[in-house]
């Protein structure tokens, strides 16, 4: 009888900590609020309400986690698995509390444990704050990417830094940016687990001492004038439905002696901290501003540091299920996200080299079938590098390194095409041009086996363009995989209410497979759906509306057209030309205020980057011209503007499904891909857009009209470039928009100050680099087209539930699958 007691009361615990019962959750949540937080229920505050809901979660991520660390173990010891390692110096999981209640399948049940207590699940989901760890589209890319590995059953890491400070909280005063510093951290984080045993000690400067060992070899130490400590902190990255926990390993550095007891006890206490000071700066905040000398010292440090303690720690777990490093190859495939981890080539070699006695050949083999390369940029200066003697000071024995491997490739460039120096110099990973510096594009295609693209014109692009040479050397390693977007959180998550009329009509099984989500094209023309569809649309723009009132204080028409744009503020991007547009419409109000006019509601969001001078004042362009146009009485009820500040997941997450339009307005040959697209067909948004990035594919899929198109073609950039592009024509021979540069440059939206947008102006006149001017008609015309389209409610729903249907092309599912397949040579674990 005691031990049936002993066994009732262990599994009792084990229910409370683990169980998805309303009654287990509500139980495990008061003893976490008792015991985590310290708090009884009438003096908790709404975070710590939060927090014990939180660690409440993570109680049942961590049960998965560990039972399929010990599977996978088993497995490992059998050499069965390979596991996928994602390098990226940015990640934005967003909001991680709403996100894991779905994946566990307990969002029902966790409502109503905390209704039985008293609590709103929706005001404690939003009391999360976001980590800030990325700028936009690449660090969401990496989490989609990494959600979608665990839903597949892929064993996967994902590499990066835990900033302290992430990308800044964005205020707008005046109509300007202002740059808030990003404290995720300051009321605490829940989701992650320190785990410092597992440091990682990473060298910096010095210099290198060439010697021979006891058998005669050459060899190479490395003298470094300082070493940080790298300390990881994991966060558990579920699948849909429980299937796999993946970590989330982000490093924070720490001095490897953090206090100087001499130096205190002499009274010289700001240098007994000194070294804690310098050490921790490296994660301090997310890509410091790299103007200064300083700042790309610092950026430097930071990739090398994260990618360091990265491949040491594959090193580590390798050694502890009996691999050699000669194995490396066989454990691990590692992927880096664009440019910033490619020093992790120069590393690979210096690890399996100076620290594991590998010779040359074997480690440049094993380096080359370790590492992919994807490349998210068709922008040159996009590509980083750095100067040598930057580089030398910081990274010695790696400039070495790089020496080592660029003589070798240059010589079988020189075998391959024999007399084409120039040729040499273009791949040379060093540019001898002016000042010198390390390509690190060129380092990732030289060292990796697999190079690709994100969409099929940027794979195009990279091959023809910007990285030809390479192409032309290695053709068999270039490859597309276009990006792809979860919808677990970017539906199912985020757009419940559309989520579950799309289940109630063919099942939920198009949250795992996207595809089925052309199960809804008989829909399209079934009234009753339709009249659904548009409520739930309806709905949505309600909450955007009640958003945007209490953000900016702007009130909007739930029943006007939302046009949205939000995205980082760059001018490839062209926000500037839709606010042409709104100045445009403005424009013919005001000469005739009695003119049809559909309402529309433009919606912006976005940060700039704080050096951005242009992309700063084209956000105060908006702001100026939302001024004017929401206070002018002849324009009320036709035309709002509203810039929503700070745009983030959180907010992504209830602006992508109140949308009617998204606009994806990149000059042609610009974008790479872009993920705000998907996102916003997903969720029933229609597309006004040039033929760039994803848009290709998506027109594809959900049909040429079900897509506004407007602007010039790759091609035809280039050949309009080539003539000699003149802007000054454009302005000359169309009357409106030189009637939409003339009060912008009249000081009409900024109270007569004729200079302040002077040098955005003086820009598009002189120079127009993204050719808003050549595109200016076509853009016009092609909203007129919209505004037309949208009067017929009808078709425009229809048009918007095939946009749905068609979009399973883009689950970020199916493109791990093809980096699976095609790149990794990886398969799920069953």
């Amino acid at each position: 009888m005691e031990n049936q007691d002993e066994v009732s009361t262990g599994e009792q615990c084990r229910n409370i900590r683990t169980g998805s019962s309303p009654e287990d959750i509500a139980q495990a949540f008061l003893d976490n609020l008792y015991y985590a937080q310290g708090r009884i229920p009438v003096l908790a505050t709404r975070n710590d309400l939060y927090m014990a809901l939180a660690y409440t979660v993570r109680d049942r991520l961590t049960a998965r986690w560990v039972a399929q660390m010990q599977g996978f173990r088993r497995a490992e010891l059998k050499k069965s698995i390979k596991v996928v390692c994602y390098l990226s110096a940015e990640f934005l999981p967003g909001p991680h509390l709403g996100n894991n209640l779905l994946n566990l399948g307990i969002y029902d049940e966790t409502r109503q444990a905390m209704e039985q207590l008293g609590y709103n699940l929706e005001e404690l989901i939003a009391q999360e704050t976001e980590p800030g760890l990325g700028n936009g589209g690449l660090g969401r890319l990496a989490s989609c990417f990494m959600d979608s590995l665990s839903t597949i059953i892929v064993p996967a890491f994902g590499y990066g830094i835990r900033y302290e400070f992430g990308i800044f909280d964005q205020e707008i005063r005046d109509g300007w940016q202002v740059e808030i510093t990003d404290k995720w951290l300051k009321l605490g984080n829940p989701w992650e687990m320190p785990l410092p045993e597992l440091g990682q000690e990473v060298k910096l400067g010095g210099h290198t001492e060439h010697y021979q060992d006891g058998q005669g070899r050459s060899r190479v130490r490395w003298v470094a004038a300082g070493v940080v400590e790298g300390i990881p902190y994991d966060t558990p990255i579920l699948g849909y439905g429980g299937n796999l926990c993946n970590s989330l390993r982000l490093w924070k550095a720490e001095a490897v002696e953090s206090f100087d007891f001499q130096d205190f006890n002499v009274g010289n206490y700001y240098a007994a901290v000194e070294e804690k000071v310098k050490s921790e700066t490296i994660t301090k905040v997310l890509y410091p501003n790299d103007e200064p000398e300083i700042g790309k010292m610092l950026r430097l440090i930071q990739e090398y540091f994260f990618v360091s303690c990265s491949l040491q720690d594959m090193i580590r777990i390798g050694k502890m299920l009996g691999n050699s490093p000669e194995c490396f190859d066989q454990r691990y495939v590692v992927q880096l996200n664009d440019t910033h981890p490619s020093i992790a080539v120069a590393e690979l070699m210096r690890l399996l080299v100076d620290e594991h006695d590998v010779a040359w050949e074997k480690a440049w083999e094993i380096t080359q079938n370790t590492f992919g390369y994807t490349n998210h940029t068709l922008l040159p200066e996009a590509l980083e590098k750095w100067p040598v003697e930057l580089f030398g000071q910081i990274l010695p024995r790696h400039l070495e390194i790089v020496y080592e491997i660029n003589r070798r490739f240059l010589d079988q460039v020189r075998l391959a095409f024999p007399g084409d120096e120039e040729r040499a110099a273009r791949l040379s990973l060093i540019d001898e041009s002016g000042c010198r510096y390390v390509r690190m594009a060129h380092l990732a295609c030289v060292g990796c086996h697999a190079v690709n693209g994100v969409a099929k014109l940027h794979s195009e692009l990279l091959k023809n363009e910007l990285l030809r040479d390479f192409h032309e050397m290695f053709p068999e390693k270039f490859h597309n995989v276009t990006n792809g977007v979860t919808p677990r959180r970017w539906m199912a998550l985020a757009n419940p209410r559309l989520a579950a009329l799309i289940s109630g009509a063919i099942g939920d099984g198009w949250i795992m497979q996207l595809d089925e989500l052309r199960k809804l094209e008989p829909f399209a023309d079934d009234p009753a759906f339709q009249e659904k569809w548009r409520r739930v649309k309806r709905e949505n723009k309600n909450d955007l509306a009640t958003l945007i009132l209490n953000r900016t204080g702007v009130a909007v028409d739930p029943d006007s057209l939302f046009d949205i744009q939000v995205k980082r503020l760059h001018e490839y991007k062209r926000q500037h030309l839709n606010a042409l547009h709104i100045i445009t419409l403005y424009a013919r109000l005001k000469r005739d205020p009695a003119s049809d006019c559909i309402p529309r509601t433009f919606v912006f969001g976005g940060k700039a980057a704080p050096g951005y001078a242009m992309a700063k004042l084209i956000i105060k362009l908006i702001n100026s011209v939302a001024g004017v146009v929401n206070a002018d009485p002849d324009i009320r009820g036709r035309l709002n503007v509203a810039f929503l500040p700070d745009f983030n997941v959180k907010t992504g997450q209830q602006v992508y499904p109140a949308a009617d339009l998204s606009e994806q307005i990149s000059l042609a040959g610009e974008e790479a891909s872009g993920t705000g697209n998907m996102k916003f067909s997903m969720n029933g948004a229609l597309t006004i857009g040039t033929l760039d990035g994803a848009n290709v594919e998506i027109r594809e899929e959900v049909g040429a009209e079900n897509f506004f198109l407007f602007g010039l073609k790759v091609d035809e950039v280039e050949e309009l470039k080539a003539r000699g592009y003149d802007p000054r024509k454009y302005y000359d021979s169309n009357p409106a928009l030189r009637e939409a540069i003339d009060l912008i440059r009249s000081g009409h939206f900024s109270g007569g100050n004729a200079q302040l947008f002077a040098p955005l102006v003086d820009s598009l006149m002189q120079r127009d680099n993204y050719l808003l001017f050549a595109d200016y008609q076509p853009y016009i015309d092609c909203q007129d087209r919209v505004s037309a389209a949208f009067r017929d409610q009808q078709n425009w729903t229809r048009m918007s539930i095939l946009n749905v249907a068609r979009m399973g092309k883009f689950s970020s599912d199916r493109a791990i699958r093809e980096y699976c397949e095609r790149i990794w040579k990886v398969a799920p674990v069953v």
